[in-house]
């Protein structure tokens, strides 16, 4: 019998990330809190800006963002972001969405498939992707929900199960 396996991944839909970015966008247009203070959300290159006349203000701008996501289902660690940075009479704020498992998170991954899943299961590193196989689909369900438990600050997908 073929050996079974699942690729486990971290992606985010960036058509999704858009229509989030879009919708804060106009809520913040049309909120009162936010009017007269400068406040917008708009893509700058890869990363997300967001600008407001004060570091609070700011950071509401990123709360509504962070809603707007967390409606469409994405995950909240695959976006980072770091502290508002005076720039002249405005805060800036820059947030990335990360897509693909980092090398170190790889390898804890792999390290705990290891230590704590089933004997037969076997994890490789591919690129910024880890493919697990094994000849038993149980021992893969079991790893699938273990990796789910696992404390990394990643957003995990499990796709190619076959």
């Amino acid at each position: 019998m073929a050996d079974s396996s699942f690729d486990v991944v971290s992606k985010v839909d960036q058509q999704e990330v858009d229509n989030a970015l879009n919708q804060a966008a106009k809520e913040i247009n049309q909120r009162y809190d936010f009017k007269g203070v400068g406040a917008s959300i708009e893509f700058s290159g890869e990363n997300i800006l967001m600008k407001a006349n004060s570091e609070e203000r700011v950071k509401a701008v990123l709360d509504v963002f962070i809603a707007k996501l967390a409606k469409r289902q994405i995950s909240m660690k695959a976006l980072e972001w770091g502290d508002p940075q005076p720039s002249g009479k405005e805060f800036r704020l820059v947030a990335s969405v990360k897509e693909g498992i980092a090398q170190d998170v790889a390898k804890k991954l792999t390290k705990l498939v290891r230590d704590e899943g089933p004997k037969s299961v076997k994890a490789l590193i591919q690129g910024d992707e880890l493919r697990v196989t094994s000849k038993s689909r149980d021992d893969l369900q079991a790893t699938i929900q273990l990796l789910k438990g696992a404390d990394v600050d990643t957003a995990l997908q499990f796709v190619n199960f076959r």
